[in-house]
This record gives structure tokens, C-alpha cells and sequence, in this order.
């Protein structure tokens, strides 16, 4: 292993020195030092830094204002340094960071290690990979032949056309070296990493294509984090630094004509494929970039998924679909991640074809399998601060659209008041989804979303508003094991003095886990019936009651 001291922050001869094994370093102010440290706080012989077997190590030099390590005055004689370690003397800052060695000389390393046989050959090669430096070489070189950051006709050439020039560039860099490839690597996976890392995702590229995975998280470039079958788990695969990383996120938001840098260090976008993602970078994330993509499925779900899925029983679908086809106008609860927006796209798949559908959201993300829908999407400020609209102002809109029915991808804000007017005058089945952990927190959060409309109503009027134009609650919670499932329906039953009357329809009962930690439960009818049943009935529609008998449970796994 190799190691390079970087200096900041310093007006002397020498920015940094790379460290030979078994050499020791003298860093201060005198023009002896192997590391010139310029400043008045610095003694002539400040600290000794030795590389040795592998290992660095420093030792202060009976220094005036001493060595700083990591924020901590160093006290020992001689301490072990890691890479990325903050060395401060005086108001310098010297930084141990690895040597990056040259493409050409990984190359010979490999080659004189490389074993015979064909299986080691392979391990060989995997070994290589997982090499962090030698694949940023080779693609720092293609982005250098491509010189891609000043070539005008970027933007004028497709995808393809770009994939295409990279892969050639790419080629090229590896023929240009004057060690030829050894039988381990396999060329072909080394140009398609780099044609990723030169004009698409990187790393991401493979990840988005597995369709196991529905969620990526990146904290930072060395830690890249997945989500299958509703559990988190850290990979092997990561960005070449923290610019490759910020990078890629600049290429995402930037075709959709948004910006990400200090002055706005967030933001909200999404990929070709409808992909929803997120990014915040420093000085808010002190980590390090943040990304996180939450995948667009290429599945359209509908009620035999859930069904299989154990996401609710067969009289909840029945229920859910009756209520969707007659108008009842629904919210759907849970924390994130907990299957929501899945669980609104596979409901609002009831809805007749020969109606009028307008979905609002922040990022589209609904699949709306009827041929009569108008999608709209919320849009930021631009670079010079205009141009925002909001979902208020698309509700808003939508309502001089003569849709029959709206569908709000999720309220978070001024806009809940008036999707409660909406579904109160005339636009009956409406639907939309809400962060909570009950159905009533819910309640409880539109009216904190209808007082952030900035519209002075008293508590009673609001709770009017809620238990007039809603009629169905669903709660959804995501567990332990992964699993995502409707674990309660409400009915909305008027009020009752200053409290909204809440009606429970249907539950999940957990009864335990198993050995492999995997929930065991039941839904179960409480046994109640809403009101609009009776309604319903009494306006001459045949109703199916027998979704409510209680029979001890619908089992699950």
C-alpha cells in the first residue's frame, strides 16, 4: 500500500509528497523539511511522519503549538495514522490520503501474479475489480480522451450515439497502454463499467436493472445500500470518489432543468424510466453526497399482487373495490416506504374506464391502466428562483378540467384544504395518501395541512370538512420481516360534538413470528358496517354484506 501526505491551507514550496515505505518525513517550517509547512504557527522541526511495512505513523517534534489530530492535540510519542486522517499544524491542514497507482503499473502487478489456471485467472480478475483505483484510472482516462465536459455535441447526440463513442474511447485508452491486458480481465465488463461511469449511472446502472431490487440508497461514495424484498442490505459496489458521485446526480437533475450545488443543495427528480429520486449534498449532508432512487416498477400491480403479496385479504379487496367503483372518496396512510403509492395505483385501477382521471404529484409515479387520464406533476423554482408550482396550484387547476375524479400522488401541505373541497363539491372518489401511523393521526395531520393553507378556520370547521368528505381510511404499515400490509380500514362515520366518528371495517391480527423471523398473523371483519352501505341500498344498489361476516380470520402466512 502506498500513501500520498496532501497539504491545505499553505503558502510553501511543496502542496504534497508521496511516501516511500521505510522513509521518515520531516514536516515544518524550515527549508530542511521534506514537507515545507509556511506559517507562523508552525515550529522549523514541527512532527516526523514514517511510513513503515505498510503503516504510517507520526510523532510531534516537541512542536511550540503541538500537533493536531482529528480535532485532538496528538499526546503520544508516536501514533498510527488511517487514511483520510486530519493532520493540523498551525492553520495547515495535511491529509493521508492512498497513492493512486498508474493503469500501467496495476497492470504489470497483475500480471506477474496472475495463476495459471483458468478458475484462479477468474478470481484474478475479480480481485482486480474490486480494485477500486485501477477501475477509476481507466475511467478518468476514457472521460480525458472523450474531454466530455467541453464537447458541444454532447447534448446534440443520443444516448446511444454516446454509449457508442464512449465505448470506443474506452477501447482506445486500453489498447493505448503499453501493457496489454492479462488473460484474468475480461475487457468487454471493463469498457461496459466504463461507458456507465463516462456518460450513464455508474454503479447504479446494473442495480437499476435488477429488478429484484425497489430501492437504492447511497450514502456517500463507498457505501451503496439496496432494498429487496422489503430489506436493506449493503453491496459490494461503489462510486470511484465523491466527483464521480456528484457527478452522476449532476447528470440526472440536469437534463430536467434543475441544479444542485451549495445555493441548493437539494434536489427532487427523476430518471427515463420514471425512477423517483432525491439527492442532498454538503454542507447539509456531512457524510457526503446522498442519493436515493426509489425504482419505478416495470410491473404494473394490481389486486392479485396484493393478494399474493399477503398485502391484505380477499374481503378487503372486495371492500376496497366496491368503495372505489361507488364513489367513496379514500386516504391512504403510512409511514415511508410502507407500499402507499403501490397500494393507490392498484385501487385506482377501480375506477371506470369511462370517467375522467386527473393524477397530481410530485414525481409521476402512478400507472393508471385507463385510457382517460391526465397526468400532471408539480415543478420547483428554477435557477433564478421562479417558476415554481406547487400541488396546491395543480388541484387547484384541476378542478377547472372537469375531471370525475382526482387522484393526489400524497398531501403534504396547504393543498389537503383543497382536496377536502374538491371531494366535497362534486368530485366524489377522490383519492390521495398522507404520512401517519394511524388512520387517526391522519385525520389529526390534514388539519395541521389544512392550517398550513394559511386560511384561519376554526378546529370544529375543519373536522366538518374531514368527516364530510372522506369516507375510507386505510392504514399501511411496512414490518419487520419486510412484508408490507393494510393492517386496518376505517369508515368515516360524521362526527360526534368536536370528534370525528371512526368506524374500524377490517384488521390485521399478528399472532407471532416464525423461526425465520417472518410475521404470522390474520385479517380479520370486526364485524361492522359503514353507513353508506345503507345508503347504497337504499338508492337501489345490491350490496355485498357478506365481506364483514366474521368467521375467525382470514389466514395468512
Amino acid at each position: 500500500m502506498m500513501y500520498k501526505l496532501s497539504i491545505s491551507g499553505n503558502s510553501g514550496p511543496s502542496s504534497s509528497i508521496s511516501l516511500v515505505d521505510g522513509r521518515r518525513y520531516i514536516c515544518g517550517k524550515g527549508s530542511e523539511s521534506d514537507l515545507i509547512v509556511s506559517n507562523d504557527s508552525v515550529s522549523r522541526t514541527h512532527a516526523e511522519i514514517e511510513s513503515q511495512n505498510g503503516e504510517v505513523f507520526i510523532s510531534d517534534q516537541n512542536s511550540t503549538n503541538g500537533t493536531w489530530i482529528n480535532g485532538e492535540r496528538l499526546v503520544e510519542p508516536r501514533t498510527k495514522l488511517a487514511v483520510s486522517d486530519s493532520i493540523v499544524l498551525g492553520t495547515a491542514v495535511i491529509i493521508l490520503t492512498e497513492e493512486v497507482p498508474s493503469l500501467a503499473s496495476e497492470l504489470k502487478h497483475a500480471e506477474q501474479i496472475a495463476p495459471v489456471s483458468a478458475a484462479a485467472d477468474d478470481y484474478a480478475y475479480s480481485s482486480l475489480l474490486e480494485h477500486q483505483e485501477f477501475i477509476k484510472e481507466v475511467h478518468q482516462k476514457t472521460l480525458d480522451f472523450l474531454d466530455l465536459h467541453k464537447r458541444s455535441i454532447l447534448h446534440k447526440m443520443s444516448d446511444t450515439d454516446l454509449r457508442i463513442e464512449a465505448s470506443k474511447a474506452a477501447e482506445q485508452v486500453l489498447d493505448s497502454e503499453i501493457v496489454a491486458l492479462p488473460k484474468g480481465i475480461k475487457k468487454s465488463e471493463l469498457i461496459e463499467s466504463t461507458v456507465a461511469e463516462a456518460v450513464g449511472l455508474g454503479p447504479l446502472e446494473p442495480l437499476l436493472a435488477d429488478e429484484s431490487i425497489t430501492e437504492i440508497m447511497v450514502n456517500g461514495y463507498q457505501n451503496i445500500y439496496v432494498e429487496r424484498d422489503g430489506k436493506l442490505q449493503k453491496i459490494s459496489k461503489q462510486f470511484n470518489s465523491a466527483s464521480s458521485l456528484m457527478s452522476i446526480i449532476e447528470r440526472i437533475v440536469t437534463p430536467l432543468g434543475r441544479r444542485i450545488d451549495e445555493g441548493s443543495p437539494m434536489v427532487d427528480a427523476r430518471l427515463k424510466d420514471g425512477s423517483r429520486v432525491n439527492a442532498i449534498i454538503a454542507p447539509l449532508a456531512l457524510n457526503g453526497a446522498t442519493l436515493t432512487i426509489r425504482k419505478f416498477s416495470k410491473h404494473r400491480f394490481g389486486m392479485d399482487d396484493l393478494l399474493a403479496r399477503d398485502t391484505l385479504s380477499p374481503n378487503m379487496g372486495k371492500f376496497l373495490e366496491m368503495a372505489v367503483h361507488h364513489r367513496r372518496n379514500m386516504l391512504v396512510s403510512g409511514g415511508t416506504g410502507s407500499g402507499k403509492t403501490t397500494t393507490l395505483n392498484v385501487i385506482s385501477n377501480f375506477i371506470p374506464s369511462t370517467e375522467r382521471i386527473v393524477t397530481i404529484e410530485d414525481a409521476a409515479e402512478l400507472q393508471l391502466n385507463q385510457d382517460h387520464v391526465i397526468s400532471l406533476e408539480s415543478r420547483p423554482k428554477n435557477i433564478e428562483g421562479k417558476g415554481e408550482v406547487l400541488i396546491r396550484d395543480l388541484v387547484k387547476n384541476s378542478l377547472r378540467m372537469r375531471p370525475d375524479r382526482i387522484v393526489v400522488g400524497e398531501c403534504r401541505g396547504g393543498e389537503a384544504l383543497d382536496m377536502l373541497q374538491a371531494m366535497n363539491t362534486g368530485h366524489d372518489g377522490s383519492l390521495t395518501t398522507g404520512h401517519a401511523n394511524s388512520p387517526r393521526d391522519l385525520l389529526s395531520r390534514l388539519e395541521v395541512m389544512v392550517l398550513m393553507s394559511g386560511v384561519d378556520l376554526p378546529v370544529r370547521a375543519i373536522r366538518e370538512q374531514i368527516a364530510s368528505a372522506v369516507d375510507i381510511v386505510l392504514q399501511q404499515t411496512r414490518f419487520s420481516d419486510g412484508s408490507r400490509r393494510i393492517t386496518s380500514i376505517y369508515a368515516i362515520d360524521g362526527m360526534e360534538g368536536d370528534v370525528i366518528l371512526m368506524q374500524k371495517l377490517f384488521e390485521f391480527v399478528q399472532t407471532g413470528l416464525d423461526e425465520n423471523g417472518t410475521i404470522l398473523g390474520h385479517y380479520q371483519s370486526t364485524g361492522e358496517i359503514p353507513k353508506f352501505y345503507s345508503d347504497l341500498e337504499n338508492g337501489g344498489v345490491v350490496m355485498d354484506r357478506s365481506v364483514f361476516v366474521n368467521n375467525g380470520g382470514e389466514s395468512t402466512l
